[in-house]
């Protein structure tokens, strides 16, 4: 057996059950020896996207996301994919193959690794025979164990030998237990916790990541906090009554005013940076801060914070409950009849405004929450990223945290397509929402076909306003250059109906009948080139200028 064949026979049998890529000659023997034994591909039509599509399925799953690309411009059309999965922490391994070490006036030679390691993965590679099943299984417990985005090099003349005898197989083993809290630690955040009237409980990623829901919850409930997330972590509170939603730039106007109100504000698996605490103008200049993240060099690097708890959230939280209990404390904090009613009818959708549509264009904020109607409620939203970002993260629930996909660690355009058809593949049984600015939707136009081929459950919801928007809106009043991030008007619903798609053209509320019609099918993906009115703006979008 050659080595590349022993590399996808280990992963298989390390519990790799999907790979996203391109294939080329460098990963040619290792991605089809993985979907030969179970591991099935999915094509995409450019590396980077398949980086991302690893990167959504592996969110919405919980599973190692896994992507394959050749050696050269594969590694780097892949970059960018890889630097939102690297900042985003996700459970990633990139197969990448690597010219031999001899090969240096090979046209593909680059120094990957280096490449790799300046966008923030963690690099790892097939050194020798004897050495591959080891080095693939380090790399695989390196992505799953310590959450991070990993780039496993496979030279080519170390693929192409013989593995020498004997073949040992690789086998899973159970996630190691997270450290629990210094018990000085969570006493001290303890103290705090005793002498609050008003706490909110804010978590992130780090939250769902550690599957923390139910144990943050007891604990809210125990002090009377109320809940709150960053964007990342949006819908791990979803049905609580006092689940205030996201925090920072997309809060509701009764979520800023509670967080804002919070004399103690616990931050579990949230990083506390601009995005999520509105650059500081959701915790009051007098709030305690305990912030808890299995990162040490987390604590306090975005914000002073007066108690840190280096521990993985669900630990923590039982290791404070518990503490609280054995002191006998506990509280009604925030909370009311009155308070649950206000936030039962706070939400975004709730919030008066005045309706922008025209003849020829639809308000973003009418457009959403007709399809939040419209859509089942057990849905995935996945969000690229520009100006119209923030439409479906406040006015497009999900049902938990699993079922959003948030591609802003790197704020780049372009990515939110790949991420949701990976979305889509790991949790086909229910419809997964694509939400994408004009931009971004031609920077991936090639996935579409991806999306038509695999005939996914997907709704690809474009916020068309033909524009750069965020520029054009940022850049209002400048006199000249506004006609440089402007486009002519297109038929993107026309673009999907090519390869294969549904697709609509919306440009007011009765267009909406063909998304009732795809929806008692669903047998394919359906486009819908929505016409926003381009005037209204996001108050969001100066936040987002402002964190550089």
């Amino acid at each position: 057996m050659q080595v590349g064949q022993a590399v996808a026979a280990a992963l298989v049998d390390l519990g790799v059950d999907r790979v996203f890529g391109v294939i080329g000659s460098g990963n040619y023997v290792v991605t089809t020896t993985m979907d030969a034994r179970g591991a099935r591909f999915v094509a995409a039509r450019h590396e980077s996207a398949a980086v991302c599509m690893a990167d959504g399925y592996a969110r919405v799953s919980g599973r190692v996301g896994v992507a394959s690309v050749h050696q050269g411009p594969g590694l780097t059309n892949a970059l960018t994919g890889l630097a939102e999965a690297a900042k985003s922490r996700t459970s990633l391994l990139l197969l990448a193959a690597d010219t031999p070490a001899a090969a240096v006036h090979s046209n593909f030679r680059v120094d990957q690794a280096t490449a790799c390691a300046a966008v923030g993965a963690v690099v790892e590679r097939v050194n020798t025979p004897q050495s591959a099943l080891q080095d693939v299984e380090r790399a695989y417990r390196r992505a799953r164990n310590h959450r991070r985005t990993v780039v496993l090099l496979l030279p080519l003349d170390v693929q192409a030998a013989e593995l020498p005898p004997p073949a040992p197989t690789a086998a899973a083993s159970p996630l190691p237990r997270p450290p629990a809290a210094a018990a000085a630690a969570i006493s001290e955040a303890a103290d705090l916790i005793q002498r609050s009237r008003r706490p909110a409980l804010l978590a992130g990623r780090g939250a769902v990541l550690g599957d923390a829901r139910e144990r943050l919850i007891a604990l809210a409930d125990t002090i009377g906090a109320v809940l709150a997330t960053s964007a990342v972590a949006n819908g791990l509170f979803a049905g609580h009554p006092y689940d205030l939603g996201i925090s920072g730039s997309f809060a509701s106007p009764l979520a800023a005013e509670l967080l804002a109100k919070a004399d103690l504000v616990l931050g579990f698996g949230a990083s506390l940076n601009n995005w999520t605490t509105k650059h500081g103008a959701l915790i009051a200049p007098d709030a305690k801060v305990v912030q808890v993240d299995l990162d040490e060099e987390a604590i306090g690097a975005r914000r002073p914070v007066d108690v840190g708890v280096v521990a993985d959230a669900a630990e923590a939280a039982h290791g404070l409950l518990q503490e609280l209990r054995r002191r006998g404390v506990g509280g009604q904090g925030f909370r009311s009849p009155e308070l649950a009613s206000r936030i039962a009818g706070g939400r975004w959708r709730d919030q008066p405004y005045r309706d922008a549509s025209t003849e020829s264009t639809i308000d973003p904020r009418t457009l959403t929450i007709a399809l939040d109607d419209l859509l089942p409620a057990d849905r995935a939203l996945a969000v690229d990223s520009g100006h119209f970002m923030g439409w479906p993260a406040m006015y497009l629930p999900v049902r938990d945290a699993r079922a959003f996909v948030f591609n802003q660690a790197y704020q780049s355009i372009g990515l939110g397509l790949g991420a949701a058809i990976g979305a889509a593949v790991a949790d086909p049984g229910r419809v997964t929402v694509a939400a994408l600015g004009d931009g971004g939707t031609f920077m991936s136009l090639g996935e579409l076909e991806t999306a038509a081929r695999l005939r996914l459950p997907l709704l690809l919801l474009v916020y068309n306003d033909n524009a750069y928007g965020a520029e054009v809106h940022h850049f209002a009043d400048q006199a000249e250059g506004l006609e440089l991030v402007r486009f002519p008007e297109t038929d993107i619903a026309a673009i999907g109906r090519a390869v294969g798609a549904d697709g609509v053209t919306v440009r007011g509320l009765q267009d909406l009948k063909a998304v009732e019609s795809w929806l008692a099918h669903r047998d394919r993906p359906l486009v819908v080139d929505a016409k926003v009115t381009p005037t209204v703006v996001g108050a969001w979008l100066e936040e987002a200028f402002r964190g550089g």
